[in-house]
């Protein structure tokens, strides 16, 4: 992705720019022990700092993409959006993700996330 800066030189604003290139939230707090009861991601790009528990992903358009970085001290669930499935997982159903690790989730169909781990 083009920094922001770059995009703007293209006659894009400033908020344009920082639209095309996705929110960040650099202070997420992990929480709940179930889907239901996961922290909702609403940016595309988000570092979970604090909590314990999981971390729910929007459900979005396909081709759309959520990048998490964990760096709360914990492992976390990073769960799916209702009904979806992320790679060969049961639907509705989370992957670990261990401290210090970053998973970018991409959407390929309307229920199907892959995920992609940081080593």
């Amino acid at each position: 992705m083009a920094l922001a800066s770059d995009i703007m030189k293209g006659g894009f604003s400033a908020g344009s720019a920082k639209a095309i290139q996705g929110f960040a939230n650099g202070a997420v707090a992990a929480a709940g022990t179930t889907q239901a009861t996961a922290t909702d991601i609403i940016q595309s790009i988000v570092a979970v700092t604090s909590g314990t528990g999981g971390v729910q992903i929007p459900n979005g358009e396909i081709a759309d993409e959520v990048d998490i970085l964990n760096i709360a001290g914990v492992t976390i669930t990073v769960y799916p959006p209702t009904s979806g499935q992320i790679n060969n997982l049961s639907a509705n159903t989370g992957f670990l993700l261990a401290d210090r690790t970053v998973v970018k989730v991409k959407k390929f169909t309307t229920t199907r996330w892959m995920a992609f781990l940081s080593a």
